[in-house]
């Protein structure tokens, strides 16, 4: 467990730089709100946890930087990040679709429902 964390914790930081260094994507807020169907079910739950692969809290994408959001899908995307829902999801958007979820999702995203705790 301490491994996994240094791990994600590590490849969060790098992604932050390297997000920080890449200019944020042309995307469209609007044609990215089309596409959030197929990520709402996990990040549109403040709170929420899932337990696959492992038990974690699912983070928010709302407000986060445009440029780190596109970097994080590419990752997924190539297989440079490993989980495995992820990866299937980002492996069916173009570079257009990426560019317009970052889009809508740097400008803060849906409203949240609360889970259950």
């Amino acid at each position: 467990m301490i491994r996994y964390c240094t791990v994600t914790t590590l490849t969060l930081l790098f992604s932050a730089a390297v997000a920080a260094q890449v200019p944020a994507p042309a995307g469209d807020p609007a044609k990215g709100r089309e596409k959030t169907r197929m990520c709402e079910g996990c990040h549109g739950i403040e709170g929420w946890r899932t337990a696959f692969p492992e038990v974690y809290r699912v983070p928010k994408l709302g407000g986060q930087h445009p440029a780190y959001l596109a970097a994080a899908l590419h990752e997924y995307k190539n297989g440079d990040r490993s989980h495995p829902s992820m990866r299937a999801i980002a492996g069916s958007l173009s570079d257009e679709d990426i560019a317009n979820l970052a889009a809508y999702y740097s400008q803060g995203g849906p409203h949240t429902n609360t889970a259950s705790k």
